[in-house]
């Protein structure tokens, strides 16, 4: 019902235009990290920022090669220069070789040489759009130069008499070459590019977090940066370098107030007497810190100043502060938005475990670190000082907080991310995991002269599927799932295949150009059920790379994050390297197939679900024949009811010896249910944690009183260890789900408790195809007056006729019957499984699911 949405938005080329923020560029330099590649519009090059971690601070490093920015065509070099001679940003074309992996051989294309960026697209009349057939015109200059010049952002360089040169740990390779003695002479080159990356150290970044407090005229409404008419009456500064400061605004009929405890002695507080001192005051800091912090600063804190500012009549080029399409970049520094970088769907899942639900302050912050915002209940402008002081103060040092807790995971994470994709720390805080796989991936391309294909020249070639789609818009079958029976099973062992996917990939050598490849004596080479066959004569790019990055973490780095005989900081370091690459491998099939990725093959995408379809049906046959009971199966998973010891390591020694992926032990039940729905079930784990996959009770979106309720059932189930428990505990849910139906029809439930609580992704006016129910609730609220924005959490409830954000509902206006049926819904599940019919404990005839 409700929709999930990453941040997945073009950053379209930001172009330093003339500025009077210039860093230092010295001539010789000791240990840099580079952290961004950019183009200076002044200088008409290309320009790095790399920290130097000795001074805390920002150097450039302009180009020195001449490096300009270009397309690659086929159309013959006379033909072209008629059509394009006449462009005031032409440069000259000249006749180049590329390596087309597609049909695996060199030919030559013209490349077309561009006085700017912008003269090759981003605007209209570009080369881009004259020529019309080209390649590689889609990439962002900062982008192109990073992957020609073979920089590593994240990564350590050096500047020595001007010139600027990379600095590897040093390693002895011939022991690393034993550690990984199966490796090809293909995946050694790639392990040795890759592995001075992994144990580069990451300085603690000099880095300041910020946070502003705005006058509105109401505690809902917040003031809208595009025109700024509000006044800026507090920010604070709180840095890893010990600053800890509120700069106030002094205001007619302020107090002071009496100073609470979450505002200690240390925090300096600095009165202004006017707003544009106490803006200029806090650029002066932007300035300063090398990397500035914000929750939401590029929609609000630092798009409110840079507006806020112009508002006052400081000049547009007098503020520090760079504004983009949604982004707010600084002339020196680096901004990293935090809202954007907890907001990724990987980060979320696969580096914190989906520990965090919503993408607010509060709720990451009481998650990660356990501190949260000081809750205000008046509005801004009826604070003390001291109050707002505190309120302000609190959340820069959150921001500050979800950056140094576990020893920097989240910088070193985000520089370790920069690594392995090859991006600039402000893309890489900002973009999802394809745009980092893909910039993986064309950075190879570049490296070793491939043309990287356009979508459709993959599509024309190979865009055929062999297999027929079991869900609805599906392009081909994905993932097998075994429909298990309804009942309860004690003694359960999941057995997993240890990252499947990527094996798959990495094992087959399926990559985009191996995959129905355009040699005859390869057809023979068939990936099961499917007519597709794969290469043999050379190895696939994806291939290579997601199988080196699967075994340097699995048989080095997993292993090392877990080393009594290593140091804390040494295990604390490996298991960000061993964090990043997990990132990578689990989101690396989903990317691969998604058909908005550049580099997309649909028979790449299915070989890689057909052969994980047969691994689980052989692996199921081996089960069989050895008396296991497998009484669930689903993509990558094997549910084993009272299997002995030794048949597990029977099992997992063949499935390892058969398709060299490990087959680990995931999780053992006390008991297990199923609902007879895919995907569907709970159970009891041996750690006494009640798992629940796919059950509407366990929904976020899930009102109080049916939350309550289900922690209610789930108490209970914990009790659960014999099937005389069992039995209990059926009699106690019944119980429960009878007073949540009697409480709902007597209206004893109040509009919180009843109230669905959803974040809003984006703009209500931005929800055009379709209109959740939340967003109608939004839109409701901006009618009455009320400021609604991205981030903000939507309660609403469910009327006669609709819905209604609580702010707005009566009790009476309730619409009983759609709640009736969210209670079905949310239990029905767990009745299924425990054999219970609702109608027989509500004492109605079956309800039909009408809450849509």
């Amino acid at each position: 019902e409700e929709e999930e949405e990453t941040i997945e938005e073009e950053i379209s080329e930001e172009i330093v235009e003339k500025s009077i923020f210039e860093a230092e560029t010295p001539k010789n330099t000791g240990i840099l990290y580079l952290l961004s590649v950019t183009y200076s519009g002044s200088k008409n090059k290309a320009v790095l920022k790399l920290y130097d971690p000795e001074k805390g601070k920002i150097i450039f490093w302009y180009d020195d090669t001449n490096h300009k920015p270009y397309l690659l065509t086929d159309i013959p070099i006379n033909e072209l220069n008629q059509k394009i001679s006449f462009h005031a940003g032409f440069e000259r074309s000249e006749e180049i070789e590329k390596y087309d992996l597609l049909h695996d051989k060199i030919i030559k294309m013209i490349k077309v040489i561009a006085r700017d960026p912008l003269s090759i697209g981003g605007r209209r009349n570009s080369l881009r759009e004259i020529i019309g057939r080209t390649w590689e015109s889609n990439i962002r200059y900062h982008e192109c130069y990073t992957y020609d010049n073979g920089l590593i952002p994240g990564h350590t360089y050096m500047i020595k008499d001007g010139k600027l040169i990379r600095i590897d740990p040093e390693i002895d390779f011939e022991k690393i070459k034993e550690i990984f003695k199966d490796f090809s002479e293909e995946k050694i080159k790639i392990l040795q590019e890759f592995y001075p990356l992994f144990i580069t150290s990451v300085p603690n970044y000099r880095r300041l977090a910020i946070d502003i407090e705005v006058l509105s005229e109401s505690i809902d409404r917040i003031p809208d940066p595009s025109t700024a008419k509000n006044p800026i009456i507090c920010v604070s500064l709180v840095s890893s370098d010990g600053l800890n400061k509120v700069l106030l605004l002094k205001r007619q009929n302020v107090i002071e107030g009496l100073r609470p405890k979450e505002l200690p002695e240390n925090i300096e507080i600095e009165y202004f007497d006017d707003e544009v001192s106490l803006i200029k005051e806090v650029f002066k800091y932007l300035l300063e810190y090398p990397i500035i912090l914000t929750f939401n600063g590029d929609n609000f804190d630092l798009h409110y100043l840079w507006r806020r500012a112009q508002v006052l009549g400081i000049k547009k080029e007098e503020i520090p502060i760079i504004m983009g399409r949604e982004i707010a970049l600084l002339p020196i520094g680096i901004h990293i938005d935090l809202y954007k970088f907890f907001h990724n769907h990987a980060i979320q899942v696969y580096a914190f475990g989906n520990s965090y639900r919503e993408i607010t302050l509060d709720s990451i912050a009481s998650t990660l670190i356990g501190i949260t915002k000081i809750p205000v209940e008046k509005n801004i402008a009826e604070l003390s000082y001291f109050e707002l002081a505190s309120y302000c103060y609190r959340d820069a040092l959150i921001t500050l907080n979800l950056t140094t807790f576990n020893s920097n995971l989240v910088m070193n994470l985000i520089t370790m991310i920069m690594r392995i994709s090859k991006m600039s720390m402000e893309d890489v805080t900002r973009q999802g995991i394809s745009k980092w796989i893909k910039s993986m991936l064309l950075y190879e391309h570049r490296k070793n002269n491939y043309l990287i294909p356009n979508q459709e020249d993959i599509e024309s070639i190979k865009g055929i599927a062999s297999t027929t789609a079991i869900i609805k818009g599906k392009k081909y079958m994905g993932a097998i799932v075994i429909r298990p029976e309804t009942n309860v099973y004690f003694n359960v062992v999941v057995l997993d295949f240890a990252s499947l996917y990527p094996g798959i990939i990495a094992r087959w050598n399926l990559s985009y150009e191996t995959v129905r490849c355009p040699h005859e004596e390869c057809r023979s080479n068939l990936v099961p059920d499917t007519k597709h066959w794969v290469c043999r004569k050379r190895s696939g790019l994806m291939s290579l790379i997601i199988g080196v990055l699967r075994d340097v973490r699995v048989k080095w780095f997993k292993h090392k994050a877990k080393d009594p005989s290593l140091s804390k900081e040494e295990r604390s370091w490996y298991n960000v390297v061993q964090q990043a690459l997990k990132v990578f491998l689990n989101a690396s099939y989903g990317v691969f197939g998604s058909d908005v990725f550049q580099l997309y093959c649909l028979p790449l995408a299915e070989s890689t679900t057909a052969i994980g379809r047969y691994i689980i049906k052989e692996t199921i046959n081996k089960a069989k024949e050895m008396n296991l009971n497998v009484i669930y199966a689903d993509t990558d998973s094997l549910f084993i009811h009272k299997p002995l010891e030794q048949q597990i390591i029977e099992l997992q020694e063949w499935a390892e010896s058969r398709f060299g992926i490990d087959l680990e032990v995931d999780k053992k039940y006390v008991f297990l249910t199923f609902s007879g729905r895919k995907k569907n079930y709970l159970g009891l784990l041996d750690s006494g944690i009640v798992d629940i996959k796919g059950l509407v009770g366990k929904k976020r979106n899930t009102p109080v009183f049916l939350k309550h309720a289900f922690n209610e059932l789930i108490q209970i189930l914990k009790e659960v260890k014999t099937p005389q428990d069992f039995n209990y505990a059926k009699e106690k849910i019944k119980e429960i789900i009878q007073n949540c139906y009697s409480n709902l029809k007597n209206k004893k439930y109040t509009l919180d408790e009843l109230a669905f609580r959803v974040m809003l992704s984006r703009s209500p006016e931005k929800y055009v195809k379709t209109t959740p129910q939340h967003v109608k609730a939004a839109r409701l609220l901006q009618e009455k007056g009320k400021e609604v924005k991205p981030g903000d959490i939507i309660s609403y409830v469910k009327v006669i006729g609709g819905v209604k954000p609580v702010q707005l509902a009566r009790l009476d206006e309730i619409d009983i019957e759609k709640y009736i049926g969210h209670i079905q819904t949310t239990f029905e599940q767990v009745l299924d499984a425990l054999g219970i019919e609702f109608e027989e404990i509500v004492g109605v005839k079956k309800l039909e699911f009408f809450t849509k």
